[in-house]
């Protein structure tokens, strides 16, 4: 039986792996390059003062237009992904505002971004509504959400399956939720939804590939 979290932490195993084995699977597995195709979709659509949620990896940096970008920031909870996010930015040459922090509390002001980007990270956050909250709080107004995430299968068969393997996930995957739906989430977020694509990603399971990705704008 996997030990629940207390008693993980009280072994000092769960501290260990969280900052030690999970930074590097979570570079590696969302370094896919099936998934690189995707951010390639969406990344370069990010304009002007540019926030990122979940910048930890620097894996979305490559995909920057910095002819678009005037200004780039970024949180993430993790110490080993954010120096992953930092190498990666001295890599590229660019100023970079990335700092510890979670989505739910996010340390800049009000209208501060024109684009947000977000991929791969809802679904481990601990209040995806407010996180959500916080991304249009700090989004000018018309600013846009560049959303790419796995989440909730629309098919029943692997909907099952998410929902059977979710517990046992979460614990080892760093809170990644199965089951959280994407785009509907977004839109009831205050957000206006176009979508840019939903499907399974190839080669990965069906519970685990489920994928929608898409342009959210700030709604008055």
């Amino acid at each position: 039986m996997w030990p629940d979290r207390e008693g993980v932490e009280t072994m000092g195993f769960g501290n260990w792996y969280d900052q030690t084995i999970l930074p590097r699977f979570i570079k590696c597995a969302c370094g896919d390059p099936r998934i690189a195709a995707l951010r390639a979709e969406v990344v370069p659509l990010a304009e002007g003062k540019v926030f990122e949620l979940g910048v930890g990896g620097g894996l979305n940096q490559p995909y920057y237009d910095q002819a678009r970008v005037t200004g780039f920031s970024g949180i993430d909870p993790s110490g080993k992904l954010l120096d992953y996010a930092r190498e990666a930015a001295q890599a590229r040459g660019w100023e970079a505002d990335i700092r510890a922090g979670f989505g739910e509390a996010i340390p800049f002001g009000d209208a501060s971004f024109d684009s947000v980007v977000c991929t791969y990270t809802l679904c481990s956050v601990n209040d995806a509504p407010q996180v959500l909250r916080e991304l249009r709080r700090i989004l000018k107004p018309g600013g846009r959400l560049l959303f790419l995430e796995h989440g909730k299968s629309p098919d029943s068969g692997p909907e099952r399956w998410q929902r059977r393997i979710e517990p046992v996930w979460k614990r080892m995957m760093g809170n990644c939720h199965l089951t959280r739906p994407v785009s509907d989430a977004v839109a009831a977020g205050g957000f206006e939804v176009a979508p840019l694509g939903r499907r399974y990603v190839d080669g990965l399971p069906r519970w685990a590939g489920w994928t929608e990705w898409g342009v959210g704008t700030r709604s008055a």
